[in-house]
């Protein structure tokens, strides 16, 4: 289930602004030119983008970290960021991406500080086999969601093969495949170098497709 939050406004004295016009019937890039004017955001304006992201936020979380219970904090901090930063969005129309950004950023930032006491299987390892090493390299693209999620059955599966990767892996691969990042702005996130994202990636994709292939051979 995705969690939603209640955030609360008491710590923010945000001023309250009477509209001339329903916030509703307002387009995004209204709503955040509204909030950047004036010393604070409008709490009105504001109040209405998160009702209308809210959502967005809670799946990109939950894709990053299925088996956190904490998201609902997390999606909270997204937010008081976006408050806090609205004003420096330089391109209202780039709401949603820089949105994303904000909750990438802050979900990896609390990945960084998570310690592991287990060591998780690593995908960059080869695996050996009779003396001879096996890679993890594939010449293919995993398919897009948008081509193959075609029925709720097959994302159902997709999305506990995405669950089950380790989680440097995993969230190489939701910033690519569902977020739709560059490369480059996924190793500006993750702090590590190009080739190394590229590989993760890589890795990722062949995992998941090993891990899918027997459903897809029952469902031909």
């Amino acid at each position: 289930m995705v969690s939603s939050i209640s955030l609360s406004w008491s710590n923010l004295s945000i001023p309250f602004t009477q509209q001339k016009v329903k916030v509703e019937q307002l387009s995004n890039t209204d709503l955040i030119l509204r909030c950047q004017e004036g010393n604070q955001p409008d709490r009105v304006a504001f109040e209405e983008l998160l009702r209308r992201h809210q959502a967005y936020v809670d799946k990109i979380l939950y894709n990053l970290a299925p088996d956190w219970q904490d998201r609902g904090d997390i999606a909270q901090e997204v937010w008081i960021r976006v408050y806090k930063k609205i004003k420096s969005l330089q391109e209202p129309s780039k709401f949603k991406g820089w949105l994303s950004r904000i909750a990438t950023n802050l979900f990896y930032d609390q990945l960084r500080k998570r310690k592991r006491h287990a060591t998780p299987l690593s995908l960059d390892a080869s695996i050996n086999v009779e003396d001879d090493e096996l890679k993890w390299e594939v010449a293919s693209d995993l398919p897009s969601p948008e081509d193959n999620l075609t029925t709720a059955e097959f994302y159902d599966q997709l999305r506990q093969a995405i669950a089950d990767l380790p989680d440097t892996f995993r969230t190489t691969i939701v910033l690519r495949e569902i977020q739709g990042l560059s490369y480059e702005e996924i190793a500006d996130i993750t702090q590590v170098s190009l080739g190394t994202v590229k590989s993760r990636i890589a890795r990722a994709r062949n995992r998941l497709q090993l891990l899918l292939k027997p459903y897809l051979e029952n469902n031909q």
